[in-house]
């Protein structure tokens, strides 16, 4: 799938050539576009095309070609919960899609140690995340590399040792703001980078608040963040002021919340809509339950999330 990633056509190019593909073998998605009625030879825009809603995950098998699947990525929940499953057909996919992604934000990996202080995440199987960072962990082949479950104290040690190469600290918010309690110190020549909320440890806060807690604590200017999730294959990363960009092959949309089939323009909050065509393998077209805002083409703004967590259009395809 090379001309997912190559830029000699066009995303609108990519993205038809995607939805066609889609909307003919991915079936929960083509039975989703007949009740919609949606003439599929019509769509000649992307704004033009549906986005599944991603709770389809939790219910149906995302797949829209023939090929046996490798591995299956779940999500994170709480007990008796729903989990999404994102059944992956061609592993290499996904990780072309974070390897190109976290060159083009950051750089060579091999120019970092790679610090994970992810426990939510280790202590279940199937994460993308856990996934993503163990490759990432393994190519930057710096001793220090590694995860960090529990030990914050021998995490805190790394971190004050002096290297020559850049650290990059990535967690979830909530094991992030342990260690800023019990060992604030200052850092340098570290990216810390916040992703995953609070999973239920702590109370919610907002970004902006999060980032000043570990700004304080870290005495560094920004907070770095990623945005991914179970249902996509590619990460939008934020460099400072809660501002995420995306790679070339992803797209953010908003749509109106109250109308989930209308799109908005840039600097309009309502539901995130992401194209990723790195799910060329499940479904590319996702209406997400998050609340957000486009600046541009290639960078949007996070709210939270939105409060009818349960869009509409999904009741569709219950059976």
């Amino acid at each position: 799938m090379d001309w997912v990633f190559k830029k000699q056509t066009t995303f609108e190019e990519k993205a038809l050539k995607a939805f066609q593909l889609q909307a003919k073998n991915c079936q929960p998605y083509t039975k989703y576009l007949k009740l919609l009625n949606t003439d599929v030879s019509a769509i000649k825009s992307i704004t033009e095309i549906p986005f599944l809603p991603i709770e389809f995950f939790k219910s149906h098998q995302i797949i829209s070609n023939k090929n046996t699947v490798q591995k299956i990525f779940t999500s994170s929940g709480t007990t008796g919960q729903d989990l999404s499953q994102h059944c992956i057909t061609d592993i290499n996919v996904y990780i072309e899609s974070f390897r190109r992604g976290f060159n083009h934000f950051y750089g060579n990996i091999k120019d970092y140690r790679i610090l994970a202080l992810l426990p939510s995440y280790l202590e279940r199987d199937g994460s993308s995340l856990v996934f993503m960072c163990k490759h990432l962990i393994e190519e930057s082949k710096h001793t220090d590399s590694g995860f960090y479950l529990n030990n914050i104290d021998e995490l805190a040690s790394i971190l004050q040792k002096k290297d020559e190469k850049k650290t990059l600290l990535i967690g979830v918010s909530y094991a992030l703001l342990d260690l800023a309690e019990q060992y604030p110190t200052k850092l340098e020549n570290t990216i810390v980078m916040e992703t995953g909320g609070m999973k239920g440890k702590r109370k919610e806060m907002v970004k902006s608040e999060l980032h000043d807690v570990l700004k304080k604590a870290f005495h560094l200017e920004n907070i770095h963040s990623e945005y991914g999730m179970t249902e996509l294959l590619s990460q939008a990363y934020s460099k400072k002021n809660g501002v995420f960009e995306t790679p070339h092959w992803m797209k953010v949309f908003v749509r109106d919340a109250q109308d989930p089939l209308t799109l908005l323009g840039h600097q309009q909050t309502g539901g995130i809509n992401v194209i990723d065509l790195a799910n060329i393998n499940s479904c590319s077209f996702i209406a997400t339950q998050d609340l957000g805002k486009t600046i541009d083409d290639y960078s949007f703004e996070l709210k939270g999330r939105l409060e009818l967590s349960d869009i509409r259009g999904c009741n569709l395809l219950v059976e």
